[in-house]
């Protein structure tokens, strides 16, 4: 699993998230907000992340402004800012990486995810942990402090064991929210919630499951705290997440673009995405090429050079295969690996530049049955015979129209 620190522009000024994922191809990127003055390294967020990461889901988490790593102050954000915060993030993934397939909230977090979603037209499926329906809910946590920032504009509150400066502002960004947003979601929800939940009532799951239309889900977390402490529980959660989100979201791949008639002899290849994904098609044929995670690609498919090597080993292993077959030679199956690099081209004497570099092709041949040493050497100089080997081989010339 790779982590990968990330610093981007929010609401408010420079906020620290944390990119975490496999070394191999994702299912989808997951957005996580977290909890009410808690952090991208909330117990919860880090549980649950590294859970879905290990099902095969990239997640994105965050500090929110004035928290954690994240530049600003908190006393200057609000509900609405957390919501600026998010939609960031789901930007700063959709230029960088991928757009975020699932937005998570944990808590007040869920409230966000919940007003985001409509600006993260990639999403197609919320989920909400403890959450509650009205972001206005958390004005119980400084009740007896409501009077103070009304008559002074601000007040320290004790949120957590810790200090935190609520001004009156976030007082008036919370009472200005409404739950409208939520029966006009137009995404697939799951609502998670613990019966036990002392801190956020499983009444308010009731309420976002009520004023969301389908599709729609509710599943109990029973036992569990309201952050999900017990690192049981949030796999749990994390494992139901990724078997239902399963249903909504859609890898983004060939299937996504209408195939066409293309003429025999001709390849089409049309951008799938803005992240180097391409869609393939031939006469009789669709697939993907991708470029890798580590320069900003999703991975879903051979990278253009190795299109280029499995050319020229596919036409290695036939020419081989009618060969052997024309000869009856008792070849019972061959292997050809492949490999491509740069050289300094020293020798090259066709070469012009001060410091020329030659493409080299490194290509190892296994043959499987009872072959004599005549028969593997003529076969070896047959395989230079693939015509796409000698193609590699001539002056190529590629001629460039514009399509009107």
């Amino acid at each position: 699993m790779s982590q990968t620190p990330i610093k981007f522009q929010g609401s408010q000024g420079e906020l620290s998230g944390l990119l975490e994922q496999q070394d191999s191809q994702s299912k989808a990127f997951v957005l996580f907000a977290h909890c009410f003055t808690c952090g991208k390294n909330s117990i919860a967020a880090s549980h649950i992340s590294k859970a879905l990461v290990s099902a095969g889901f990239a997640v994105f988490r965050f500090d929110f402004t004035g928290l954690g790593s994240s530049d600003g102050d908190f006393a200057n954000t609000n509900f609405s800012s957390n919501v600026e915060d998010l939609v960031a993030a789901a930007n700063y993934l959709k230029e960088n990486h991928q757009a975020p397939s699932i937005l998570i909230g944990h808590s007040l977090g869920g409230a966000a995810v919940l007003k985001a979603a409509a600006q993260v037209p990639a999403a197609k499926a919320v989920v909400t942990i403890g959450s509650p329906a009205d972001a206005g809910h958390v004005k119980h946590l400084f009740q007896g402090d409501l009077d103070t920032i009304g008559a002074d504009g601000e007040a320290e509150v004790n949120l957590g064991g810790r200090p935190f400066k609520i001004k009156k502002q976030f007082i008036d960004d919370l009472d200005a929210q409404n739950t409208a947003h939520i029966s006009n979601l137009k995404k697939a929800l799951l609502v998670m919630h613990s019966p036990i939940d002392d801190t956020v009532s499983i009444n308010e799951a009731e309420k976002i499951y009520v004023a969301a239309k389908h599709p729609k889900s509710f599943i109990s977390l029973d036992n569990a705290n309201h952050l999900l402490t017990n690192k049981a529980d949030a796999a749990y959660a994390a494992k139901v997440i990724a078997t239902w989100s399963e249903k909504f979201i859609a890898t983004e791949s060939s299937d996504s673009i209408q195939r066409v008639d293309v003429p025999a002899g001709q390849i089409r290849v049309t951008e799938i995405n803005h992240k180097f994904q391409c869609d393939i098609q031939s006469t009789t044929h669709q697939w993907i090429a991708d470029e890798p995670l580590k320069v900003g690609g999703s991975d879903h498919g051979p990278d253009p050079y190795q299109h280029l090597l499995a050319g020229l080993g596919a036409c290695t292993v036939m020419t081989l295969r009618m060969y052997a077959n024309l000869k009856k030679i008792p070849m019972d199956n061959v292997i050809v690996n492949l490999s491509h690099n740069r050289e300094h081209g020293d020798d090259c004497q066709s070469c012009t530049e001060e410091h020329p570099k030659v493409d080299v092709i490194e290509r190892s041949i296994e043959f499987k049955g009872e072959l004599t040493k005549e028969q593997i050497n003529k076969l070896l100089v047959i395989a230079d015979k693939c015509p796409v080997h000698r193609t590699l081989h001539n002056k190529i010339e590629v001629r460039t129209e514009l399509k009107n």
